[in-house]
């Protein structure tokens, strides 16, 4: 039987050049890297952004592809890019996932795990 499985590792850093404190504007880039850990060819064909600060905003970003690209990945490749986004705070989340369709026409979604967003001394 086929296995369906997308890994999803994320990287994060606070850009302090784009960012301005006193507008309440924290900007962060995260690199995101995905490997086929399935053994059937796989496109990520949408994704879906939960981000939270810490007031508890929470906004919703839902798309085709990823930065432009719906990558098609052989078992065990990978594909990686960096995105970015504002927070009103110093502090936040991200979590989400991606729709992918298996080139058998399997159809799933590859969580993506929760994780942190925080300009550098800003958790204790």
């Amino acid at each position: 039987m086929p296995t369906y499985r997308l890994n999803v590792t994320v990287k994060t850093r606070h850009l302090p050049e784009q960012s301005d404190a006193s507008e309440s504007r924290y900007v962060f880039a995260y690199t995101i890297t995905i490997t086929n850990a399935g053994d059937v060819p796989t496109q990520v064909i949408s994704r879906h952004w939960v981000i939270t600060d810490a007031d508890a905003h929470i906004e919703e970003v839902k798309g085709l592809g990823v930065v432009g690209h719906q990558p098609l990945l052989s078992p065990g490749e990978t594909f990686e890019y960096t995105s970015g986004t504002a927070l009103a705070t110093a502090t936040g989340s991200m979590r989400g996932s991606y729709f992918a369709v298996a080139e058998d026409g399997t159809r799933f979604d590859a969580p993506i795990d929760e994780f942190a967003l925080a300009v550098p001394r800003a958790l204790h």
